[in-house]
C-alpha cells in the first residue's frame, strides 16, 4: 500500500522521490512567494506604524521636553506599543523610543499623560 502526496499549492498528486513536496517548479516558486509575502507584510506594518509614532511624537514635542495627554497622541494614530528602544533613568524609569524621541507613561491628578522627550547624548 502506497500512500499518495499532494502538493499543497494545487492538490495534484506529487510524483517521484519520497521527499519532494511539490509538484512543480511552479508550485514551490508560488509557496515560496506566499510565504515571503506573509512574513514581508508583518514588517511592513510594524515599519508603518513606527512611522506613524515617530511623525506624531515629532509633532507635538518641539521644545525638546513636553508634558501631554495619552489621548491627544492615540487620537493621532499613536501606538505605545510600538517602539526602538528604552532608557531608563536613575529613578528606574523607563523611557521608551521611537528612534531619537522617547516618551514615558504617567499618571498626574488622575489623569493618564506622556512626558515627551529628544535622545541625549547622556542617554546611552
Amino acid at each position: 500500500m502506497t500512500n499518495f502526496k499532494t502538493c499543497p499549492v494545487c492538490d495534484a498528486t506529487v510524483k517521484g522521490r519520497s521527499d519532494k513536496k511539490y509538484c512543480s517548479k511552479k508550485c514551490k516558486s508560488i509557496d515560496q512567494y506566499e510565504q515571503r509575502q506573509k512574513t514581508e507584510g508583518f514588517y511592513i506594518k510594524v515599519d508603518r506604524q513606527l512611522k506613524i509614532n515617530r511623525k506624531v511624537l515629532k509633532r507635538f514635542n518641539k521644545s525638546g521636553y513636553t508634558v501631554i495627554r495619552k489621548n491627544e497622541l492615540l487620537n493621532e494614530g499613536f501606538n505605545p506599543k510600538f517602539f526602538t528602544h528604552y532608557w531608563k533613568n536613575k529613578k528606574g524609569e523607563v523611557y521608551l523610543f521611537v528612534y531619537e524621541f522617547g516618551f514615558l507613561s504617567k499618571m498626574d491628578k488622575g489623569k493618564e499623560k506622556y512626558i515627551l522627550v529628544i535622545w541625549q547624548d547622556y542617554m546611552a
